[in-house]
């Protein structure tokens, strides 16, 4: 069976160009969600003020950890997926890409009603400040119905 473009064989030949080609994408995308985080600082505290500003940056560990969470999943899916197709076993493939699929869904509607419901909870957790707490309720719960549909691309 021969290699598309854009597949790497990692089980044959040279492991660290076919690591350096693995390992970019990963890496830009890393950088473009600190660039999302960047501009968004930067858009809410010049137009929407400090108090805005205090809000979005008070929300940012509940951020990255949901990120985070999915990324680790997403890699977990990545194993799977990596072990059956180093097997040959494409049906194998198959079901697991559709099941991660499946379960992308249900998780971003989980997390996306987790967070509607518990955004404000959560903040008071964790100590935000009485006069961003609104503002902060508000921008988490905007960032989790829109996580629902990212967390599942």
């Amino acid at each position: 069976m021969g290699l598309r473009q854009y597949e790497i064989n990692m089980t044959e030949g040279p492991i660290f160009g076919n690591l350096i080609r693995y390992a970019v994408p990963l890496i830009l995308s890393s950088v473009l969600q600190l660039l999302f985080n960047a501009v968004d600082i930067i858009v809410v505290g010049r137009f929407a003020g400090s108090d805005s500003l205090a809000a979005v940056g008070s929300t940012s560990s509940i951020v990255n950890t949901t990120i985070s969470l999915f990324i680790g999943v997403s890699l977990g899916v990545n194993v799977l997926t990596a072990q059956n197709y180093a097997m040959k076993n494409d049906e194998e493939v198959s079901n697991t890409v559709h099941t991660a699929m499946v379960a992308a869904v249900i998780f971003g509607i989980v997390t996306m009603i987790f967070g509607l419901v518990f955004s404000r909870s959560i903040l008071k957790l964790m100590g935000s400040p009485d006069n961003v707490i609104d503002k902060s309720s508000l921008y988490l719960m905007i960032y989790f119905c829109g996580g629902a549909v990212l967390y599942d691309l």
